[in-house]
Order: structure tokens, then C-alpha cells, then sequence
């Protein structure tokens, strides 16, 4: 640790919150630049990042493109109060609006706001208000939708919750179908078939508790789901589960609304993760990746059913920042960005080529229990020997030794930066620049073998 690394923490320690989640590695790890890939600190050892900010970085740090936008939108219009408007929130909206259209058939709204928790709680006002004040909302467990009062409500973990009540009611928390945890003697398709038979019973009679048959309504306004759960380990679930599911949502008249804030922007290869497995939603909440993380702003879409300025209008949220220009700028040439190339063979291609290595390094180390992955959103199981049960404090010490900057790859000092999931808090959860190159991928894995082998001998 340098001098000045020493002094900023002493700082850090003084006058610095330590309630904004930072804190998951002591001492917390400083970081003075970065490029594409890659991190440095100020003794300028670079670190791979597999983590790229929780997936908000996704097309790489200090994208050329993408910065030239910002400084221009700076130069042009930087700043304007949000009663007026702005070219490029009106052509972002049309953007997002018209894929959503195209993909599902269904028109719709744009609506902003300064994070992916803040949209979420957008979206809770928009379904309470359609539904005509019903509070109650089902979730997956496993599942994280952010840590302001209403998201933690539908936020399944409850150390979220514990020391400030809750935002209405908490949300009904329903099993996910976990392929690598299933119950033994099943496919991953038929416990994803049994649990959706186990949440349709819920409505079989009014004594399970959330269906009146004699008024034909449910207690239950919607379900939150990521398609892919992030914080709860980039779980997977199999094919067949979400049209299974939104088959009994529709039959009840409950709306589906769909996290995109963590796997939205091409992380699983698609624009929306919700594209691989064949459902429309009624919402779609989106951030991070929306301005490559130069720009706090995220939103969220709508049915016109549900957002048109009759049933929501003028003035029923309102952020400041929301919509900003320099965030509606970055998100309009995101867009556009995606929209010029091939994305999805892209990351595809890169997703498949990485998850080959990862069943490589798993076939050698009984202790990665379960590789799996959709485009570049990845993950690995980590596990005591006999390749299932969870082993947290092996992957704790594997980012503590990357986060350390003495591993090495030809020749030089390095590190690597891991983020940590899952319901065991045993999972690696790789999101990659979309862009990171094969040279890039093989380097990530030689080092997360030297992590691997080196946290081994060290516990």
C-alpha cells in the first residue's frame, strides 16, 4: 500500500458513510484509472474486470464513442429543468418504445428516472395505480430489485429490510427454479414444470389466500422477475418456465413486470434478457448499461394501458435529474451503437468461448461445482471438494487475492476483480466488457486457475 493509499483510507474511515455498500473487501480497494477491460491503481497494475461495475459498463471503460458523445452533449446542451424538453429524450424514448413494439406487438411509454431502485419504484406506482391501489406483489426468492424502501420490499433478502419496516406490503416471495440445486431425480424442465403447478395452486381456492373466485380478482397486483437472476447467483432457469408462468399470470390478471436493470443492453446476447424465452411483459425497468455508466439514468417501459397521460398523468413521479440530457444523449447513441452491428453473434460467440474455458477449469477443480452461462453473463459455483456443497470462504479468499495485485500473467503484476452472487454467496458472476477480446478471455482464465490454486494453499 502506498502513502497516499493509506492516507485516503485513514480519510475514508473518518468522514466517509459506510452504509453505501463499499466495504466488501477490507481494506476497501482504491482504483486511480481505467481502459476498456481493465482497472488500475496508483502503482498502475492493471486488473482485469469481470465485473465491469455490476454490469453497467457493459461496451468497456472510457468507450471512445461513447465519450465523444457526452463531451459534445456538455458543449451543447448539458443541463435543462425537466418541466421543458430535449431531442434526445423524445428520440430515446421512440427507440426503446419501437423495439419493444416490434418484438412484442405491444405499444407503449418511456418513463426515466436517476437508477435502476428508483425505476423500480416508478413501476410500483404505475401497477398500484392501474390496478386501482392493490399493494401486494409477488417475487422470486433469490431475486433483487434494489435497496430503496419499495424495492427492498420486493427484494427477497431481508437483511435489506430489517432495521427500516417495510413500503406497503413485502412481496409474496415464490421459489425460482435453480437447475444446479434441483431436487434429485428431476430434469431441470420438470422442476420448473412443478413449480409453476405449485404457484397456480395458490389460485385453486380462496383459501390459499390470494384468489377470490366469487369476484374473479386477485389480492396480487404483479410479479417482479429477472429473467436472469443477478445478485442470487446469475441463475438460469430452463426454457420452459417463463411462458409456463405468464400463462397463469394472464389467466388471473396479474401483470408481469421484468428487471432488465442488471442483464438489459446485450449481457445475455439479446438487448432485453427477456427475449430468449418468448414472454411480453406488461413493464420493463432498465438502467446501468443504459449510458454505459457514464450517466446516472435508468426508466422504465410501459403498456400504453398502463402509462398513457389519462391513467398516469403529468406529475405522478418526478426526479430532478430524471431524463437529463447528457443521460438521454448516451442512452439514443447506445442505441444506435447496438443497432449498427451484429450484437448478438458477437456476444454470443464470446459467451460460448468463454463458457468452454470455464468447463475446462471445471473438469480439473472439483471444486467449481456448476458453470452455466447465456451470452456474457456467466457464473461458477463454488464448492467444497465434493463439487456442491457451498463454499464461501474459499471464493471470499479468491477476491481478496485478486484484488491484491500480485498475480501474474507474462511476466507482469496483475489483478482480477470478481463480484460475488448467489443464495450461498459461493458464486462468481462474470459480466465482461462486451467487448473484451479472446486474448482478454484466455488471460481471465490462466488467472482465475492462479486465484483457484493460490486460495487453496493460503486457507
Amino acid at each position: 500500500m502506498t502513502i497516499n493509499e493509506a492516507q485516503l483510507l485513514q480519510d475514508e474511515a473518518l468522514y466517509c458513510s459506510h452504509g453505501d455498500t463499499v466495504h466488501y473487501v477490507n481494506p476497501p480497494k482504491i482504483f486511480t484509472n481505467c481502459q476498456g477491460s481493465y482497472l488500475y491503481d496508483d502503482q498502475d497494475i492493471a486488473y482485469l474486470d469481470l465485473q465491469m461495475w455490476y454490469s453497467a459498463v457493459n461496451f468497456g471503460y472510457k468507450n471512445p464513442r461513447l465519450e465523444k458523445v457526452l463531451i459534445d452533449q456538455i458543449h451543447e446542451l448539458p443541463q435543462i429543468a425537466s418541466q421543458y424538453l430535449h431531442p434526445t429524450k423524445i428520440e430515446l424514448s421512440k427507440a426503446i418504445a419501437l423495439d419493444i413494439q416490434n418484438k412484442t406487438g405491444q405499444k407503449g411509454r418511456v418513463h426515466y428516472n436517476v437508477g435502476g431502485s428508483q425505476s423500480i419504484e416508478d413501476s410500483l406506482k404505475l401497477v398500484r395505480n392501474y390496478c386501482k391501489g392493490k399493494s401486494r406483489m409477488f417475487a422470486f426468492e433469490g431475486g433483487y430489485h434494489g435497496r430503496t424502501l419499495g424495492a427492498s420490499s420486493i427484494t427477497s433478502s431481508y437483511r435489506y429490510r430489517r432495521r427500516y419496516g417495510h413500503f406497503g406490503d413485502r412481496a409474496q416471495f415464490v421459489p425460482f427454479p435453480y437447475p444446479f440445486r434441483r431436487p434429485k431425480g428431476m430434469t431441470a424442465e420438470e422442476y420448473a414444470d412443478k413449480l409453476v403447478a405449485e404457484f397456480a395452486r395458490l389460485f385453486e381456492t380462496e383459501y390459499h389466500g390470494v384468489w377470490d373466485p366469487k369476484a374473479g380478482e386477485s389480492e396480487f397486483a404483479a410479479f417482479y422477475i429477472e429473467t436472469i437472476q443477478g445478485t442470487g447467483g446469475y441463475v438460469i432457469p430452463p426454457m420452459n418456465f417463463y411462458p409456463a408462468l405468464k400463462k397463469v399470470l394472464d389467466q388471473y390478471g396479474i401483470l408481469l413486470v421484468v428487471d432488465e436493470v442488471q442483464m438489459g443492453f446485450y449481457r445475455t446476447g439479446k438487448l432485453w434478457s427477456f427475449e430468449h424465452f418468448g414472454i411480453n411483459p406488461d413493464v420493463v425497468v432498465f438502467g446501468k448499461a443504459l449510458t454505459n455508466g457514464l450517466n446516472p439514468l435508468a426508466g422504465l417501459w410501459a403498456r400504453e394501458e398502463l402509462i398513457n397521460p389519462e391513467v398516469f398523468p403529468v406529475g405522478s413521479t418526478h426526479s430532478t435529474f430524471a431524463s437529463n440530457p447528457l443521460g438521454t444523449a448516451l442512452g439514443l447513441e447506445v442505441m444506435r451503437m447496438t443497432a449498427e452491428k451484429d450484437y448478438e453473434q458477437q456476444i454470443m460467440q464470446s459467451g460460448a468461448y468463454f463458457l468452454e474455458g470455464l468447463k475446462d477449469l471445471q473438469s480439473r477443480h472439483p471444486e467449481i461445482g456448476d458453470v452455466d452461462g447465456l451470452g456474457l453473463a456467466l457464473r461458477a459455483e463454488i464448492c467444497q471438494t465434493d463439487g456442491f456443497t457451498p463454499n464461501k470462504e474459499l471464493l471470499d479468499k479468491m477476491v481478496d487475492i485478486g484484488l491484491s495485485g500480485t498475480l501474474e500473467y507474462q511476466g507482469q503484476k496483475c489483478g482480477l476483480v470478481l463480484d460475488v452472487g448467489g443464495y450461498y454467496k459461493n458464486v462468481i458472476t462474470f459480466a465482461p466488457s462486451l467487448e473484451i477480446s479472446r486474448a482478454e478471455i484466455d488471460q481471465a482464465l490462466v488467472l482465475l486457475e492462479q486465484l483457484l490454486l493460490r486460495a487453496k494453499r493460503e486457507l
